[in-house]
């Protein structure tokens, strides 16, 4: 599904490479299916996290992390089967009904923008380690329930 093009749903300030660097460091020591890599090492846009297996049935899957120098993200999961789903902090212009902050969750199968679909995220912490860290203790929970459903089911998560 295309992502927002609105400037009220853009992230804003540039790629923080080095909060990149600390989020690659973090995948590569908490998560033995991950292999983290930026998509340019000296002028990164993206942190590419491929994982060696995926959600229920897919048989691989991939993370793409961007975070900005305003402390805004996105953690973009997506695979082959066709299950796309989107831990994000930026601002939304209120077109969220479901997400008053800042920080949203684009829940699965298709990490849909609609409005009504949009919840709040149950990360609410802002330091790249803490969200980092709580995407990935998301992601596995939800890979051994073989669920979608702990995605977006933490308490004072990390």
């Amino acid at each position: 599904m295309p992502e927002p093009r609105d400037e009220a749903h853009a992230l804003r300030g540039a790629t923080d490479r080095p909060a990149l660097l600390a989020i690659r460091d973090i995948i590569e020591e908490m998560e033995p299916l991950a292999t983290a890599s930026l998509d340019d090492y000296l002028n990164p846009s993206v942190l590419e996290v491929e994982l060696a297996d995926g959600l229920r049935d897919a048989e691989e899957a991939r993370i793409d992390v961007t975070w900005t120098t305003r402390d805004d993200y996105k953690y973009h999961y997506t695979d082959p089967t066709g299950v796309d789903l989107r831990w994000g902090n930026h601002l939304h212009g209120g077109d969220y009904v479901r997400a008053s902050e800042q920080e949203h969750y684009h829940p699965p199968p298709d990490a849909s923008s609609d409005p009504d679909a949009v919840e709040a995220s149950c990360i609410t912490r802002s330091p790249e380690e803490l969200v980092t860290r709580a995407v990935l203790k998301l992601w596995r929970v939800a890979y051994h329930a073989d669920s979608h459903a702990p995605l977006n089911a933490a308490s004072n998560s990390p």
